[in-house]
């Protein structure tokens, strides 16, 4: 039976706070291109259950992190908690800058 594809909800703020919330960011922006998770994760060069791990919170490993990452136009910025309050406000509020 064919999977049903994610729904894209664009109300997913791209601050994730923990694997949970970096595993919706992922599914999301799987769900943007609509893309199923086996042709997803053939594109991205990782297994389909490194991709399900990770899309439902559950660790992997950093490498196949960045690969996952990097194949899917993302990338991880590394900020102090106040410089990330900043950003976030700015990507909610553009019209304040």
């Amino acid at each position: 039976m064919a999977r049903k594809l994610p729904l894209f909800d664009e109300s997913i703020s791209p601050h994730a706070r923990n694997m949970a919330q970096l595993g919706a960011l992922i599914r999301n922006r799987r769900a943007e291109s609509a893309t199923r998770i086996d042709d997803a994760a053939d594109m991205l060069g990782v297994s389909k259950d490194v991709l399900s791990r990770l899309e439902n919170g559950k660790t992997i490993g950093l490498d196949k992190l960045y690969k996952i990452l990097d194949g899917m136009g993302l990338s991880l910025l590394v900020v102090d908690k106040q410089s990330a309050q900043r950003v976030l406000h700015e990507l909610d509020n553009p019209s304040d800058t």
